[in-house]
């Protein structure tokens, strides 16, 4: 096939002529009245952007009126945090292991759970039919640690050391009990699939920072096992494609299908891209998708990723301190360790939301040997993201965030012994933490009964959660809607409220 040179490209076959020929009157009344409605909102707004970040300069989600501009106008208040580092522990971590101590479960030791606690809340499959729920204390001490006396664990050995900086929360709850639709819930703020993820409406609201690297990134730590994960956690549903998460994997590929071809060189991608380009304008003209936009957009960012992927994704400029900060699996690409070290670079080099997703925390049986080799895989790579983080003062302004999507029972699933036992899901309390910009440092907020069965002050709803993440990014969670299928959407659904007392 001849290959055209021309710096202008023409196409006048007949397929584009009838292509062209659907710009008919009536559509071209229709655009042009938009478009004069649309200039007038911007002079009345002074000329101020109404999105925020450089990769949203133009209002292209707009399909609806100028009102939608005024609605989403960005960010609504001065944010506290300009990024987001979200360690997502999927499998449900249990609070008994970790920060929410039961001293008084050391002597009730396979004493059946009382009713009076229960309340004939909702079992799982996995145990509703059991016989007994024998009460299962923890075989790990606790201590308290740092100024503000915090307790954690004895497997947190690295977490105790940076417990000032936490803001704990051990009164999360959700109505989710299985973990499919309990993680879809977190991520996504419903249940059901099809709802854009959380790092996906910060890209929407907010935009990017640095428009050689995706907006919304995540991770997944490798050889990981337990409860699949799949890519609408981080996919963006109804809203635009260009605001879905990009998956970044260890390897010789970290970005699948970025790379140019064999023989393949960077002048032969930018011809083909200008080339394609100039076909979408065709097509977006005839059809008006903004999804046509959209694939332009991303072809774009693919482009200026073949330069930036690699850069970012190297760690041979890192000193032997920060290795040893991160642990040796750190040098390992694609472990949670390596992974929590190219987060603190995705960091710095503006990237708003990074997503790390580490599994294995499901442990129904053998759980004191389970959730020590998990906490083993953690406990020091996270620590030291913190840490690093203000050491090089990005903490300031940076949401640091560490969870899963519910916890464990007090009672044993199976057999009970004096050092073995299970624990069920458990979504009626449980604990996260959060560090970093605009976070109080150094507390623990709510409680819950003896057997961390219930909560009995400042409960948190998982819907409250992702309004406070929200607030710090300067957005207000009610005003930040898209609409799709004829009803405005938002990520906290009808629900949610910021936790003020969270906030420093």
């Amino acid at each position: 096939m001849e290959q055209h040179h021309d710096d202008e490209f023409r196409v006048n076959t007949p397929d584009f002529a009838r292509l062209n020929e659907k710009l008919d009157r009536r559509r071209f009344l229709t655009k042009t009245t938009l478009g004069l409605g649309a200039l007038a909102a911007g002079t009345l707004f002074g000329g101020q952007r109404l999105f925020g970040g450089a990769a949203a300069k133009a209002p292209d989600e707009l399909n609806e009126d100028t009102q939608e501009a005024i609605l989403r106008a960005l960010p609504h208040f001065a944010p506290r945090a300009k990024r987001v580092v979200y360690m997502f522990m999927s499998g449900g971590p249990s609070q008994f292991e970790t920060f929410d101590y039961k001293p008084k479960l050391a002597n009730m030791f396979g004493q059946q759970l009382p009713d009076s606690v229960r309340k004939g809340q909702r079992l799982t499959g996995m145990s509703a039919n059991q016989s007994s729920l024998p009460i299962a204390p923890s075989v790990y001490n606790f201590s308290q640690y740092g100024k503000s006396n915090t307790w954690v664990s004895e497997l947190l050995p690295h977490t105790a050391k940076v417990v000032d900086e936490l803001c704990i929360i051990k009164s999360l709850y959700t109505e989710q009990i299985n973990h499919d639709p309990a993680i879809t819930f977190f991520q996504t703020g419903n249940q059901l699939p099809g709802r854009p993820s959380i790092g996906s409406w910060v890209s929407y609201g907010l935009g990017s920072d640095n428009e050689n690297l995706p907006t919304f990134i995540s991770m997944i730590s490798k050889n990981g096992n337990g409860q699949p994960l799949y890519s609408r956690l981080w996919g963006s549903g109804f809203l635009p494609t260009r605001h879905e998460g990009v998956q970044f994997r260890s390897g010789k590929d970290p970005v699948l299908f970025l790379n140019n071809p064999e023989g393949y060189d960077g002048a032969d991608r930018q011809e083909m891209l200008t080339y394609l380009k100039q076909l979408n304008e065709l097509q977006q003209s005839g059809f008006g998708d903004p999804e046509i936009e959209n694939r332009m957009a991303q072809y774009e960012m693919a482009y200026r990723m073949q330069t930036s992927v690699p850069e970012v994704m190297s760690v041979a400029g890192e000193p032997d301190e920060v290795f040893d900060l991160y642990g040796p699996d750190s040098r390992d690409p694609g472990t949670y360790a390596a992974n929590c070290l190219l987060a603190r670079k995705l960091l710095e080099k503006d990237v708003k939301f990074v997503q790390l997703y580490h599994q294995g925390w499901d442990q129904h049986g053998g759980l004191p040997g389970g959730i020590k080799n998990q906490c083993k895989n953690v406990d020091q790579a996270t620590a030291a993201l913190v840490t690093d983080l203000k050491r090089t003062g990005l903490l300031e302004d940076t949401l640091v965030i560490w969870g899963g999507e519910f916890g464990r029972t007090v009672y044993s699933q199976g057999k009970l012994t004096k050092d073995n036992y299970g624990r069920d899901h458990h979504p009626r309390c449980f604990t996260m933490w959060m560090a970093g910009a605009g976070v109080k440092a150094g507390i623990s907020y709510g409680e819950t009964d003896d057997f961390s069965y219930n909560i009995t002050k400042n409960p948190v709803h998982v819907h409250d959660f992702q309004a406070t993440l929200l607030h710090l990014l300067g957005i207000d969670h009610e005003r930040l809607t898209f609409k799709s299928q004829g009803r405005r959407f938002r990520l906290t659904d009808v629900q949610g409220k910021v936790v003020h007392d969270l906030l420093s």
